[in-house]
């Protein structure tokens, strides 16, 4: 039972052709209305509007061109955003001068005062070379600015970049996934946003139009989410704000006490004491300065899940489910409804003491991220109560397809054994897996399949039959022996997802009876 992944974003290359006046030439000024008479746009979109980036750098980030409404016309980015973008690299270069000469330039000369000449014309020159540099970044920014246009169809989206080699992409509003408005630290301070929309469509598909002004993001995203929904809108483009009903917020005394119970802080607490005791016995206090790497490692992974984690909340609204997080780079998400191919309940070791659970999902869009992106996008509650995690279940699965859902929840989040249906792993399979094998399970219902492990980390996960794309069975040599058969490859969300549990990606070893019906009923 196989279904191929659904078409989703593509990138065209398209060769130069002088005749294409969005791509080969730059765009005349709109002339004054006050003064010429007014023209006819040309077939196929509205004349670009006039460059002002002088003047945007001035005045903030007050935005001379027309808000960019989806009235199918071609438009650009914000002008700030090649300073938006830029910004980083300036900074780091600035960094590395400094660090690098100005010690030289600022200590004591040879007669006791005074620095070091040589070293300030060094400083002096590199800061030139820098802004040299700077010149360079700030005018490639610009141009790579200028080639950058979208348009806003009634069925699809289009993005055009590229200097040298120039992309198309078309983005068909019914395979759009979800849809993103992403703030990072500089853009909240100059009230700009981008705007992300996910497709199904493997790595790469997303689209991200950056920069916008934040006003002019939240409109697009509502006539995104309409169009998507097949919902007509008005002549302007824009449709009105969805309701919504909020279901829970984090609080931040209990993500610091979760980040406290997970298994970092006790890692960190018994290096610290280790190293301790080898600088007492060895005496070489240098030891301690080697490990500073991977301190600052560890502070910034525990940064970053603070931050994400970091004023959570999930709302219900009829374009899908709503969530806002964030603190230096703010992030809220909006998922369609039937988008979700899977979620994953967890539970560390020590949260079990307040029955605390984390919740991931799984999104067509999202799979083909960075590492890190996926970490941000993927996390559909950083923790919260049993009560809480099933509330939100209950809006991802509304129709739980069996008698006693409580029950059979229940016994997947921390139950062993066959009851409320559930099918376990025969006894000689603890010779493939002697830690949790007793946790492992599976449960079909009428609308998804259950499956169980962990025995330290407790793990559900909930995947409902209608986005499962494929079931197969295969057996190993060790399962051979033991006759067991094992079920896999499942693809899900155009990933091979193997119920093995042997790497992150797997779900769980299933060792049903040889020959029983439980083997027959996958």
């Amino acid at each position: 039972m196989t279904a191929g992944p659904p078409p989703g974003a593509g990138d065209v290359a398209e060769p130069d052709r002088p005749g294409d006046p969005h791509l080969s030439t730059p765009d005349p000024s709109t002339p004054d209305p006050s003064t010429s008479p007014p023209s006819t746009p040309p077939p196929g979109g509205a004349a670009d509007p006039p460059d002002d980036v002088a003047a945007a750098a001035a005045t903030g980030v007050r935005d001379p061109e027309p808000a960019p409404e989806a009235d199918g016309t071609w438009k650009r980015m914000h002008p700030v955003t090649p300073l938006v973008r830029g910004w980083a690299v300036l900074a780091v270069l600035l960094f590395f001068v400094v660090q690098q000469r100005g010690e030289r330039a600022f200590s004591p000369g040879d007669g006791g005062g005074g620095g070091d000449a040589f070293g300030r014309f060094q400083l002096l020159f590199t800061l030139g070379l820098v802004g040299v540099g700077a010149l360079v970044v700030a005018a490639w920014a610009y141009v790579t600015w200028r080639f950058t246009r979208f348009r806003v169809g009634e069925e699809v989206v289009e993005l055009r970049t590229g200097v040298l080699f120039r992309q198309h992409r078309r983005v068909r509003l019914d395979r759009l996934q979800a849809v993103d408005v992403v703030q990072p630290l500089v853009a909240r301070l100059t009230g700009l946003s981008e705007l992300k929309l996910e497709v199904a469509g493997g790595s790469g598909s997303d689209v991200s139009l950056a920069y916008l002004r934040s006003a002019d993001a939240q409109r697009l995203r509502r006539t995104l989410l309409a169009r998507a929904a097949g919902v007509q809108v008005d002549e302007t483009g824009e449709a009105p704000e969805a309701p919504e009903r909020e279901v829970l917020q984090v609080p931040v005394d209990r993500l610091l006490l979760s980040m406290l119970r997970s298994v970092w802080p006790v890692i960190g607490a018994v290096a610290l004491v280790v190293l301790v005791v080898v600088v007492v016995v060895t005496g070489e206090a240098g030891i301690a300065f080697g490990l500073v790497p991977a301190a600052l490692g560890v502070a910034t992974g525990v940064w970053g899940a603070f931050s994400r984690g970091f004023g959570f909340r999930i709302a219900a609204s009829p374009d899908g489910l709503r969530l806002r997080h964030g603190l230096t780079e703010t992030r809220a998400q909006t998922v369609p409804p039937g988008r979700v191919q899977a979620v994953r309940l967890r539970q560390p070791l020590l949260w079990r003491g307040p029955d605390w659970w984390a919740m991931e999902m799984d999104v067509a869009g999202y799979a083909g991220g960075g590492a890190d992106d996926a970490g941000k996008e993927t996390v559909l509650l950083p923790v919260g109560t049993r009560a809480q995690a099933v509330e939100v279940l209950s809006l991802l699965l509304p129709d739980p397809g069996c008698e006693d859902p409580a029950g059979v929840l229940g016994a997947g989040l921390e139950g062993t054994g066959r009851t409320h249906g559930w099918v376990d792993a025969p006894r000689s399979a603890r010779w493939l897996d002697p830690v949790a094998w007793r946790r492992r399970g599976y449960r079909t219902t009428g609308t998804a399949l259950l499956v169980r492990s962990g025995r330290l980390v407790r793990q559900l996960d909930v995947v409902p039959h209608e986005r499962t794309q494929s079931l197969g069975l295969e057996q190993g040599p060790l399962q051979r022996r033991l006759d067991h058969p094992q079920v896999g490859p499942m693809t899900l969300n155009r990933e091979r997802l193997t119920i093995n549990g042997t790497d992150d990606q797997m779900l769980v070893v299933f060792h049903p009876d040889a020959g029983s019906g439980d083997a027959d009923q996958l």
